[in-house]
């Protein structure tokens, strides 16, 4: 049942407006001035709050500001018998969900109300699916080598320092981005990942800087690269060791001088973006062979990030089985699972050569193949697929 705070000097329109919307199934808790209602809002959490202009002592604006600062996200619905159009104005532009004239039309409260508690459901929608996303990227493990990528993330976030990541497969290179980006200033800002590897490289300048309608023969309309889609943001270049050459060296102009060109274009674009890389490959080996441009690698390597490999921190697999088994359980609606020191102690045993990737896949079919708890047994029967 949805929770609504009436402030109104006025006992009488007070309690008309509790009789109404407790007949529409509203809980409403009454407050005859503005200190009553900042009293109640420190210490309850409502859905809506109606709020009367003037009223002695604290007037509605004054209140609204306060509850701007308390709970930012709680919609407020102004109502004044002395409104007007700057009245009006004013409350809008200082946070309100809406301004209602009095006398108050019972339909036009209605309905505001119910859009004031749809624009609150979607905030608490948008914050738990946050909160879930948020946990898809964590970076889970306690060791020394996974720690020291955690501090060397929180110490570098905040700068706008160009960061290349290595490490095997699976390791988490994208977790680390993520994670770079959430804890950086440009955390609102879009997080553009590129997959470097997977474009063609005929395409890879298309898609990174975009192109101008007829550039080629599929070409039909203009279309923003990745770099324009993420200004103000971060872009993430994936296996960047598979990029060609040529794409390698507009990369490098991008980073000189923050501009692109669109292929088939002439004008110049500024971008204002924070690049972050990743690979598995040994670069310095790929400048040897000329399949890297050594000047790019010190343009991006400002900050090197290393993603050691599952097998040189097994101390961390027992809170990563707990880490999983949560949120493929959650993921499944089944009940959670649990494993036993025994099972753990052979998943250590193990050569992880898809690292966290493929520990993540062993974990979800030992919660499918296997009973409430997961045994040794299981963990010997289920773990490596071909036995």
């Amino acid at each position: 049942m949805s929770r609504i705070l009436v402030i109104d000097d006025e006992r009488s329109i007070r309690n008309t407006i509790k009789e109404i919307l407790e007949f529409e199934k509203y809980q409403v808790e009454l407050a005859e001035d503005g200190y009553k209602a900042l009293e109640l809002l420190k210490t309850n959490d409502f859905d809506v709050v109606l709020c009367d202009i003037k009223m002695p002592g604290m007037d509605g604006i004054e209140v609204l500001q306060k509850l701007e600062e308390m709970k930012p996200d709680t919609p407020v619905i102004m109502i004044s018998g002395h409104g007007n159009i700057d009245t009006a104005v004013e409350s809008i532009k200082k946070g309100a969900f809406d301004f209602i004239e009095k006398p108050l039309d019972l339909n036009r409260l209605l309905i505001t109300l119910r859009n004031a508690l749809d624009k609150s459901s979607l905030v608490t929608e948008t914050k738990v699916l946050r909160k879930k996303m948020g946990k898809r990227f964590d970076i889970v493990g306690n060791s020394p080598s996974i720690q020291k990528v955690k501090d060397m993330v929180d110490r570098v976030a905040a700068t706008d320092a160009r960061v290349l990541i290595t490490g095997s497969n699976g390791t988490g290179k994208e977790l680390v981005a993520r994670r770079l980006h959430e804890k950086s200033n440009r955390a609102e800002g879009p997080f553009i990942e590129v997959n470097c590897a997977a474009i063609p490289s005929e395409l890879i300048e298309s898609e990174l800087f975009g192109h101008e309608k007829g550039a080629f023969t599929s070409a039909i309309k203009q279309r923003k690269g990745k770099f324009e889609q993420a200004t103000g943001g971060t872009i993430f270049l994936d296996e960047i060791g598979d990029m060609s050459l040529s794409a390698q060296a507009k990369v490098l102009r991008v980073l000189q001088e923050s501009v692109i060109t669109r292929v088939g274009g002439d004008s110049q674009i500024k971008v204002d973006v924070r690049v972050v890389t990743a690979t598995n490959k040994n670069l310095a080996q790929e400048i040897e062979k000329n399949n890297f441009r050594e000047d790019l690698y010190h343009r991006l390597s400002v900050i090197l990030i290393h993603v050691p490999d599952l097998n040189e921190r097994i101390e961390d697999i027992p809170v990563l089985c707990t880490y999983f088994i949560d949120q493929i359980c959650t993921e499944y609606g089944i009940p959670l699972k649990t494993i036993d020191n025994d099972a753990i102690t052979e998943l250590q045993k193990m050569r992880w050569t898809g690292n966290i990737r493929e520990f993540r896949n062993v974990i979800e079919r030992l919660i499918i193949l296997c009973d409430k708890t997961i045994n040794r047994e299981d963990v010997l029967n289920y773990a490596v697929p071909n036995k």
